[in-house]
């Protein structure tokens, strides 16, 4: 049986000292969904999403995706089970045109050259 979520957190628990950033999380990301993750800032969101993609490990808790327990220990692992990331640093990235955001990570082959004047 196949399971009906793409991305299951159950109990994720994550602590830096005194601070418990992530205490109890537990969600679902359904197959085919778009999911967003919003909160105030210091809510735990960033630690949740490096959890994850392999940044941080958890200090409790189970990642499961499309059903299968997954021990995610770097990004390479994330990405290598189809988990993606995009950072809300700044800096990280120059400024761009919108069509130069939708083609980030194409750039250098021939996607960038033809598929900019396909994308306009």
């Amino acid at each position: 049986m196949t399971s009906p979520y793409a991305i299951e957190l159950r109990g994720i628990d994550k602590r830096f000292g005194a601070v418990h950033a992530n205490k109890a999380i537990s969600l679902q990301v359904p197959t085919g969904s778009i999911f967003g993750l919003v909160g105030e800032n210091g809510a735990g969101k960033s630690t949740l999403m490096s959890i994850l993609y392999g940044f941080y490990q958890a200090d409790a808790g189970q990642i499961l995706i499309n059903g299968e327990v997954m021990d995610i220990r770097s990004p390479s692992q994330a990405i290598a089970a189809g988990i993606g990331r995009v950072f809300q640093h700044l800096k990280l990235v120059p400024n761009m045109t919108v069509l130069d955001t939708l083609m980030l990570g194409h750039e250098g082959g021939f996607a960038l050259a033809q598929g900019r004047q396909r994308a306009r």
